[in-house]
């Protein structure tokens, strides 16, 4: 099995989200479960079917977390200095709209576009891993090729 990189908070937030669906969602949907087949007929009971649903969900989301830490290889980007690794903070600037964004490379699992966590297996990220500050990428995008200029690169 393929090792998952993963930054020290992105491990934290899953082992996070793993201790709150063992000790509170589980224990709840099981409550649930046993409210509803106290109602008679589960055939027709609309609230047992959702909460054997939710069960389901939760179990498979339990399984795919565990598996994920299992797997994990927590990477501490504080340590890494210079080009472009997982973990790294980079400020880059759109060559022809001269916007700006900062992105920091994190593991899929992690990744969140919208608050600035770009997942390693991105197009852009793969364009910038192992580039140095003043380089330029050029990115395929489903809207034609982007160009970059990388202003900054920080670990922390």
């Amino acid at each position: 099995m393929e090792k998952i990189p993963l930054t020290k908070a992105g491990f934290d937030a899953l082992n996070a989200e793993l201790k709150k669906l063992k000790s509170v969602e589980r224990p709840a949907i099981i409550a649930a479960i046993s409210e509803a087949r106290a109602h008679g007929d589960l055939s027709e009971n609309a609230e047992y079917h959702s909460a054997k649903e939710k069960q389901s969900f939760i179990e498979g989301r339990i399984k795919e977390l565990e598996g994920a830490i299992g797997l994990a290889d927590v990477i501490d980007p504080s340590k890494l200095s210079g080009t472009v690794k997982f973990g790294a903070k980079v400020e880059i600037v759109d060559e022809e709209t001269d916007e700006e964004k900062t992105f920091q490379i994190v593991g899929e699992y992690e990744a969140d576009i919208e608050n600035g966590r770009l997942n390693i297996k991105s197009p852009l990220a793969r364009a910038l891993i192992g580039k140095d500050t003043g380089d330029s990428v050029e990115v395929r995008t489903p809207g034609g090729t982007r160009s970059y200029e990388i202003l900054s690169i920080t670990y922390a």
